[in-house]
């Protein structure tokens, strides 16, 4: 298995994410102000969401979403599933449209992420990687990829389950980690423009 992207690669990726990014948000940011007081409305609190996840190298970054779920003290798990309490009726709407990711635009523009690659997890998963699976955190998560277009369905997967949190942990999470190794180890930068279509295709 290789080790990670060639720093040619590196380069391109990285380049083709400023880019991309910096486009997206002259476009997008009016949809984001709205979908940001929206979110502030239906949920009382700051519309933009903040929390920390792993990214580059296991280092933890802030990602940036718009609000979609309210507190709920009955609830303490970080798994979603698709009838979850804590989502709201416009949240609902934000999360089936992608409106909620489009923030991470400027993560992908400040460095944390990048437009393809495996989603950012909280602490307690990529963070706990080990041996051929830490070249998964050899490079920038990703707003999309070949795990989060196979589980584009998660929340309603997970529905489906009597105990949502060790599925995800038994099932969903190890399937992820075997996707995203062979998105890196096999990495085409062309590939990446196929995984965008699919997931511009699919919202």
């Amino acid at each position: 298995m290789r080790n990670g992207l060639s720093p040619e690669n590196r380069f391109l990726k990285r380049m083709f994410d400023i880019l991309i990014s910096f486009i997206g948000l002259l476009v997008v940011w009016p949809l984001i102000l709205l979908g940001w007081v929206a979110a502030t409305m239906s949920t009382h609190r700051n519309g933009f969401f903040i929390q920390t996840r792993v990214g580059l190298h296991g280092k933890p970054f802030k990602l940036f979403k718009l609000r979609s779920m309210r507190a709920c003290n009955d609830l303490r798990t970080t798994v979603t599933t698709r009838h979850d309490p804590r989502i709201t009726q416009v949240g609902r709407i934000l999360r089936r449209t992608k409106v909620d990711e489009l923030p991470q635009l400027l993560n992908v523009l400040l460095g944390h992420m990048s437009i393809v690659g495996p989603r950012p997890d909280v602490p307690g998963f990529a963070d706990r990687l080990s041996g051929d699976d830490l070249i998964v955190l050899s490079i920038r998560p990703g707003i999309t990829g070949p795990a989060t277009l196979e589980f584009r369905n998660e929340e309603e997967l997970l529905s489906s389950q009597s105990d949502p949190d060790r599925y995800n942990r038994e099932v969903i999470w190890p399937r992820k980690v075997e996707l995203n190794r062979e998105y890196v180890a096999n990495y085409s930068f062309w590939k990446d423009f196929g995984y965008i279509w699919r997931t511009i295709a699919r919202t």
